[in-house]
């Protein structure tokens, strides 16, 4: 997958996303808006103190990345900005309302169960059932936009991660637990076709 986003740039794009829906009045969002929204207390994690010049350099990145535009106009004369990372004209990342909620709250807050999933997305989205949550997401990882983690020891349920940052701790805990996975098999898989080949040496030399 193309986009790489640092945890920085996650945090601007989700709360671009989550304000474009929850309070559309105020979007496209000023830079003291955008700055607010990225340091909140609740609904983030980790929480920031981002000052006006990181967040500032954080869409400049996004700017060069064609995620962000500026926005002129809107009665003010204070720059806005808007997100361009999917369902634009502009890039090719397409969600359901269901699945865009699901990626917000994921840039939002990090790795999280169906469950926390269904209730921290009830003012983006509405999900009926569970059901609806885990048919999301299992849509969302066949795109290769979202993994399940492994199920931590106690937990009753797995958690879920979004793969646009590639630098996050959960990221690259899932990366490196499948390479482990990969490497074993990989060493299993040789191992069996030595046996193999020994066997079969074995048994022509039991015929002649």
């Amino acid at each position: 997958m193309a986009i790489e986003l640092t945890p920085y740039e996650a945090r601007v794009i989700g709360c671009l996303l989550e304000k474009e829906v929850t309070t559309p009045e105020l979007y496209p969002l000023t830079l003291n808006s955008l700055t607010t929204a990225a340091n909140q207390k609740s609904n983030r994690d980790p929480v920031y103190s981002l000052t006006d010049a990181e967040v500032m350099d954080t869409v400049e990145q996004l700017k060069a990345k064609r995620m962000v535009s500026d926005v002129e106009g809107f009665g003010s004369r204070v720059t806005k900005y808007q997100h361009r990372f999917c369902n634009t004209e502009f890039g090719t990342l397409q969600f359901t309302v269901q699945q865009k909620g699901i990626i917000c709250v994921l840039l939002l807050r990090g790795p999280q169960t169906p469950g926390e999933l269904r209730t921290r997305t009830n003012r983006l989205c509405e999900f009926s059932e569970m059901k609806d949550v885990e048919s999301a997401l299992v849509t969302l990882i066949e795109k290769g936009y979202v993994a399940q983690l492994p199920r931590e020891p106690g937990k009753r349920e797995s958690r879920y991660t979004h793969l646009f940052s590639s630098d996050t701790p959960e990221t690259t805990a899932f990366v490196a637990s499948t390479e482990v996975a990969d490497t074993s098999l990989t060493t299993r898989v040789e191992a069996l076709e030595r046996e193999v080949a020994e066997l079969k040496a074995l048994v022509n030399e039991l015929l002649q």
